[in-house]
């Protein structure tokens, strides 16, 4: 399979360094809105990385000052008023494959979001795994305020386990911003940076993932993902399994060695 690191993206920017694949909604003029191909283009990557061996972490992120200002009102919500049921179904299961994406890729997802991540914008920070924002930096989940419910790609299963079921709930019912400064006492945002330094932090974050071990990361993060259903002595006997298939890995026994050898390890993530 051709690597992501040899993909040309259509719809946004993807650039590949180091196994660190940086994808950037590019559309600064209208705060980066998603269009129908923009959608399924970040699914379809999402979903090559599961079989690309190079690709080590993900960086999302937007151009010019802004994250994503959800979906573009005039090239999806025009267009979406003329569907029957079965073409707006359509519609909203192609929107929650992008998230059912960002879960299945074993690779860890950082989000760097500046100014707006607003609608799906906001849902995209959500799913991902890691969360930096500038102290600008607004997530609005504002589906009621164009008289749709708070349920939209699976905010109300995500959200209220990031920063609780209460908090969730005033999101969703008022639609209000998330500044960043509460994002961040509520555990939305992982932590805030300066405005010039959010992408160094973002990438110096992901270089620290891409540099450790890739399968036990993507183990690390199936099991985070698996326990959300599993009782307390269920999610002990998967965590067993798990980790006695990580210790057949090369990585173990790598850094067994390296610790031997009173050298720093060198995981190559199999």
């Amino acid at each position: 399979m051709t690597p992501l690191s040899s993909y040309s993206a259509q719809h946004l920017r993807l650039e590949a360094a180091g196994g660190v694949i940086t994808l950037t909604l590019d559309r600064p003029e209208r705060k980066n809105p998603l269009t129908f191909e923009s959608y399924e283009e970040m699914a379809a990557i999402f979903r090559a990385a599961v079989k690309d061996e190079e690709a080590r972490a993900f960086i999302v992120t937007g151009a010019g000052g802004n994250f994503c200002s959800g979906g573009d009102v005039h090239e999806i919500i025009g267009p979406l008023l003329d569907r029957d049921t079965k073409g707006l179904m359509q519609f909203t299961a192609m929107t929650g494959e992008l998230v059912k994406a960002m879960r299945a890729c074993p690779q860890p997802i950082i989000a760097a979001v500046d100014g707006i991540a607003a609608g799906a914008g906001a849902i995209i920070a959500m799913a991902s795994d890691i969360r930096l924002a500038t102290p600008r930096a607004r997530a609005a989940f504002l589906f009621n305020r164009v008289g749709l419910a708070g349920c939209d790609m699976g905010a109300c299963a995500i959200l209220p386990r990031i920063i609780g079921q209460g908090r969730a709930s005033e999101l969703l019912y008022t639609g209000r911003p998330l500044r960043a400064e509460e994002g961040a006492a509520w555990g939305f945002f992982n932590r805030l940076v300066a405005e010039d330094a959010l992408m160094t932090e973002a990438r110096a974050l992901a270089d620290e993932i891409a540099a450790g071990p890739g399968f036990g990361h993507a183990m690390t993060k199936r099991m985070l993902a698996m326990e959300w259903a599993m009782s307390v002595e269920q999610a002990i006997e998967a965590e067993a399994v798990a980790q006695a298939l990580c210790m057949t890995t090369q990585d173990f026994r790598r850094a067994y060695e390296a610790f031997v050898g009173k050298q720093a390890p060198v995981f190559k993530g199999n």
